[in-house]
């Protein structure tokens, strides 16, 4: 079986978010008419079972848990994608298109072309391409019953905007890892799923929390203001399209606004929007970090 592997480099939760929505407004109902790959490493699925469960299928949902999409089909299978560095889902009819992923030309120019992977066409004649220029990502297609069985799947963490996810599941996951410093703990998708370097980064500096404190030197009132941060900042940057960093754009094809509203996250050498200090980068847990250290003191 395919691994479902994680990658935290990119793309965080919002950014994956952004590409549901895009592609949850256009493809719901749409039935495959035929479907092309290139290479078995972006597309790990039997012929037979492409013909019996994907072609002639509808798509009746589109989905995502933590940064991994799931695209539900009629025939009781699911596509599984995970766009990894360099994926891009476009979607192309005569009347509309939606692009998000590397924003390389592809997103807008003739496709297929040299980094298409797969080409999902539907009978109305419009086109879902994965394009992808290193071929790191890929295109599961698994019956759906076996999706909670899959080992990634069970060893994710919750996700933190749903609805049933509160401040006390919150504390209580964050204090599995008493003695581990709090940005490793937010990096842990074991921990809490689709959270990156960006967004943990721009929620402890709206807690006023050090990301070198370790978790038990952390009290629950504090904690609770970081839970209320996160859910800020992860809700903004999906409002924006997500990050503008270097590998993901929103359903549009532009870069998404996210980055031109952080308070502290690559704004080293500016001053802290709060206090007025200069925002420093340091590194913690193997990751550049940018912190206030006037608004962000490590707790001993």
């Amino acid at each position: 079986m395919h691994c479902l592997g994680y990658n935290d480099s990119m793309p965080e939760l919002p950014e994956v978010e952004t590409v549901r929505r895009g592609l949850y407004a256009r493809i719901i109902g749409k039935q495959i008419s035929r479907v092309w790959h290139d290479t078995e490493k972006n597309f790990p699925n039997s012929e037979a079972d492409v013909r019996q469960f994907v072609v002639g299928a509808s798509v009746l949902d589109v989905r995502r848990r933590a940064k991994v999409l799931m695209i539900d089909l009629d025939s009781n299978y699911t596509l599984v994608v995970h766009l990894k560095m360099t994926g891009q889902i476009v979607y192309r009819s005569e009347k509309d298109q939606f692009g998000a992923g590397h924003p390389n030309d592809s997103l807008v120019g003739e496709l297929p072309d040299r980094s298409t992977r797969v080409a999902i066409h539907f009978f109305d004649k419009s086109v879902l391409y994965f394009n992808d220029q290193r071929k790191f990502g890929w295109m599961l297609l698994l019956p759906s019953v076996q999706l909670t069985d899959i080992d990634f799947f069970k060893a994710v963490g919750p996700e933190p905007l749903a609805a049933d996810f509160t401040k006390t599941n919150f504390r209580q996951r964050l204090q599995r890892r008493l003695n581990s410093n709090i940005k490793a703990t937010l990096l842990d998708q074991g921990v809490i799923a689709g959270i990156g370097n960006i967004y943990a980064d721009e929620s402890l500096w709206g807690a006023k929390i050090h990301p070198n404190t370790l978790v038990k030197n952390i009290g629950d009132k504090q904690l609770n203001t970081l839970f209320t941060e996160l859910q800020y900042v992860l809700t903004l940057a999906i409002e924006k399209g997500g990050s503008t960093d270097k590998n993901y754009v929103n359903a549009e094809g532009k870069r998404g606004s996210y980055l031109s509203f952080a308070r502290v996250f690559r704004r080293e050498g500016k001053t802290c929007p709060r206090c007025g200090t200069t925002i420093e980068k340091i590194r913690v847990a193997g990751r550049g970090t940018h912190i206030c250290p006037q608004c962000q003191k490590v707790v001993e």
